[in-house]
């Protein structure tokens, strides 16, 4: 079972830039995004999300699951 883009926006919707989230991708990194921030929706309809200086761009498709939660340790 994969996670639709809709699904995973609707997850990260309430990330306010003071929460870290943290990736596991099948066959892939993980991926951790400080202060993450979810990009609003754009013509694209890929799943964005900022840390105020970069972008990470998310294939739903291929998450095994997400990690929210406050500031991760470095």
């Amino acid at each position: 079972m994969s996670i639709t883009s809709e699904q995973l926006r609707a997850a990260l919707a309430d990330l306010n830039g003071r929460r870290d989230v943290r990736f596991e991708f099948d066959h892939a990194d993980n991926c951790v995004i400080p202060k993450a921030l979810l990009v609003p929706a754009e013509e694209d309809r890929i799943i964005k999300l900022t840390d105020g200086t970069r972008e990470y761009l998310v294939d739903s498709q291929r998450v095994a699951w997400v990690e929210i939660g406050p500031p991760f340790a470095n």
